[in-house]
């Protein structure tokens, strides 16, 4: 230990004389010569075992979930899946990474946050992006015309993660899309249908759908003098109208793009205005913007889309709003995003601003990109954002300190006297054998209190008691956690009480 102290103490010195060389601005060889010297010493003093620290975390942008944590995902997740087949939803997978050129140019500005995997000597991936383009590249690949399909699983951005508000580089996407040749505005209502259908179930707070359509904003931006080459780059800067004010855009398109103040006034005319159907029947009307085909197959189609949207009793949480872009590239007809107008405050519970919910919107030519033909499948669907809906949930359960439920557990087999541990497990093997959701406790001789207590806490609703007295009759006396009232229950009629008793559906609380 004192050597290593003594080179440990020469390491100190000699770096405190290359310094002070550097700041004399000595000449280079004679700084060179003490470097060497300095680097020998350190590879004299080797690794100091004790002094590594390896700090364990998680990555930046994704977290662990626990026991409690998950409980919660897959009760939402069953909201969201039984929704989605409830509208007759087929479900496929993709793998998580695609060959790089699949990913290439089709998110406009949000490339560069596509997550690059390090070449291995054979093909070039990318982490998916999301799961659209992988859906239409399944399409394409598969030839398939026709297809209503969901698809929940994990996507990658190298985003700078804002986790409290439920951003993440490693994230979940729950998707519903329509492919396939049909009559206008009929699938794009059911996809906003079932966006209101999740989102009242999942009883997050109250919402509101945008919706627009690309095909109005290329018209808008033609009729306001906006060049070709600029559409795209001008309708990112528009959709950060709900996180932004309309200076701080309207600088970022003179100043940063190029364009002229006059055409981001006119921009500016329209883009903040927002409405109903009566604000679609007043842009027909618009003298210019009726003008433009795409503009005026825009406002039809939205004309029909409300008119289907009444019918299926949700045209009151519908806005059309004129700053809703969507900037992924891809969108070429109706487009919409979900945002929560309050995020429920209830006691001791913080105001938590998580913007959009969900979003979606039709992509008609994403899937001729990958055709060899360069054959059209029109799509339309949406996408819920669960980990933002994930935040607002158990935010919510955190500040009322509600207790939730990380088993399903029905039953524990539990005994009243010791040498009883042969006649649990066979107990608890007839009672799996049957399809109940049982545990025991792993000793041979648990207290029974100790028995009992593990119910409470686990939340498990009844316990199924072996006593001498209870083998010599033939019964299993059945007991209520909460109301501690026992019975019993004949050995071969148990199975059907114990269902009889917990057959409401399980609840995370």
């Amino acid at each position: 230990m004192a050597e290593r102290a003594a080179l440990e103490e020469l390491v100190r010195l000699q770096g405190e004389r290359v310094r002070g060389l550097k700041q004399q601005k000595a000449s280079a060889e004679q700084i060179e010569e003490e470097v060497a010297k300095l680097l020998k010493l350190k590879a004299q003093l080797g690794p100091d075992e004790g002094k590594q620290k390896f700090v364990l975390k998680t990555p930046k942008g994704t977290r662990d979930y626990s026991p409690r944590q998950m409980a919660v995902r897959e009760k939402v997740f069953d909201v969201i899946v039984s929704c989605f087949k409830r509208h007759g939803a087929e479900v496929i997978d993709t793998p998580v990474f695609e060959l790089k050129e699949t990913l290439t140019g089709k998110y406009g500005e949000d490339s560069k946050l596509i997550y690059d995997l390090k070449d291995q000597g054979g093909e070039l991936l990318s982490l998916r992006y999301d799961l659209t383009v992988p859906f239409a590249r399944y399409l394409a690949m598969n030839k398939l015309t026709n297809i209503k399909r969901y698809h929940i699983a994990k996507v990658y951005r190298r985003d700078n993660p804002a986790m409290t508000r439920g951003r993440y580089r490693e994230f979940y996407q729950c998707d519903f899309d329509i492919a396939g040749q049909f009559d206008p505005m009929i699938p794009d209502a059911e996809c906003l249908k079932i966006m209101c259908e999740i989102l009242s179930s999942l009883q997050i707070g109250d919402f509101l759908v945008k919706v627009n359509d690309r095909r109005i904003l290329d018209g808008m931006f033609a009729i306001c003098g906006v060049p070709d080459s600029k559409f795209r780059t001008i309708c990112s800067s528009v959709d950060k109208l709900d996180k932004v004010s309309w200076e701080e855009v309207k600088n970022e398109m003179v100043g940063e793009k190029g364009l002229a103040p006059e055409v981001a006034d006119r921009i500016g005319d329209y883009v903040q205005q927002h409405g109903g159907v009566s604000l679609v029947e007043q842009l027909l009307q618009d003298p210019e913007l009726s003008q433009n085909k795409q503009a005026l197959e825009g406002l039809g189609d939205l004309k029909l889309l409300f008119e289907y949207l009444t019918l299926f009793g949700i045209a009151d949480k519908i806005s059309f709003d004129l700053s809703l872009a969507r900037g992924l590239d891809y969108y070429t007809g109706v487009i919409y995003e979900a945002v929560l107008l309050q995020t429920p405050v209830r006691a001791g519970e913080e105001p938590l601003g998580v913007g959009s919910v969900a979003a979606g919107g039709r992509y008609d030519g994403l899937v001729g990109m990958f055709d060899p033909k360069g054959r059209k499948v029109p799509c339309v669907g949406l996408s819920i954002g669960v980990e933002r809906i994930f935040s607002i949930v158990e935010q919510r359960l955190e500040a009322l300190e509600e207790k939730v439920r990380t088993t399903e557990t029905q039953v524990l087999v539990a005994s009243a006297q010791k040498k009883l541990l042969e006649e649990r497990l066979r107990l608890v093997s007839e009672l799996w054998d049957a399809g109940i959701k049982a545990e025991l406790l792993y000793k041979k001789n648990p207290k029974l209190l100790n028995q009992l207590q593990y119910c409470e806490e686990a939340g498990i609703p009844l316990v199924a008691i072996i006593g001498e007295q209870e083998l010599k009759d033939g019964v299993i006396k059945l007991r209520s956690v909460a109301s501690r009232e026992e019975v019993d229950v004949r050995r071969e009629d148990l199975v059907e009480e114990i269902k009889r008793r917990t057959s409401q559906p399980f609840c995370i609380c």
